[in-house]
């Protein structure tokens, strides 16, 4: 790996954010029943580490992941009643599994 990948990588994963981010504000929340699910290997999913599973992450690459973490305890999932799966705030315009993980996760307070 080049000694500037790091940086770049992380440009790459900050201007993907602010795009979900803008999408979310001009989208708004919707149903996460109405919503398509995201596919882990979409381009996001895949800077982010997102798994629909979270006993499936890399600990390789997420040295930081903790079983206990998934998408039900972090501030930015929205859990739709009598559903496995809610918005992110990462993914906008799509549902995440419940039990799903990425490297944005934050747990809740």
């Amino acid at each position: 790996m080049l000694p500037y990948q790091d940086d770049l990588d992380r440009r790459r994963f900050l201007s993907l954010c602010a795009g979900a981010l803008a999408a979310t504000l001009v989208a708004g929340e919707s149903d996460a029943a109405d919503l398509p699910h995201v596919d882990p290997k979409d381009p996001l999913a895949l800077a982010v580490g997102y798994v629909e599973d979270t006993t499936t992450a890399d600990a390789k690459k997420f040295p930081q992941h903790k079983p206990t973490q998934a998408c039900v305890n972090c501030k930015v999932f929205t859990k739709q009643a009598g559903s496995e799966y809610g918005t992110c705030q990462i993914f906008a315009g799509k549902a995440v599994h419940e039990q799903g993980w990425c490297s944005t996760y934050q747990a809740k307070a």
